[in-house]
């Protein structure tokens, strides 16, 4: 997969995962287990996507 390419799908997924974890603290009762879990995941992105731009 072309870099470019790369870097725009790990945008779009980070995106969704702060979309995700919104909608998780806007529960009525959140679960803070799954929260923590999306922003592990969310954090993981953020590195990757760093890493990939500080290569170009």
């Amino acid at each position: 997969m072309a870099k470019s390419a790369r870097l725009d799908t790990l945008t779009v997924k980070h995106a969704e995962l702060d979309a995700r974890i919104k909608e998780e603290m806007r529960s009525l009762v959140p679960d803070h287990l799954r929260i923590s879990d999306l922003k592990r995941q969310k954090l993981s992105l953020k590195e990757e996507i760093k890493q990939l731009s500080a290569t170009g």
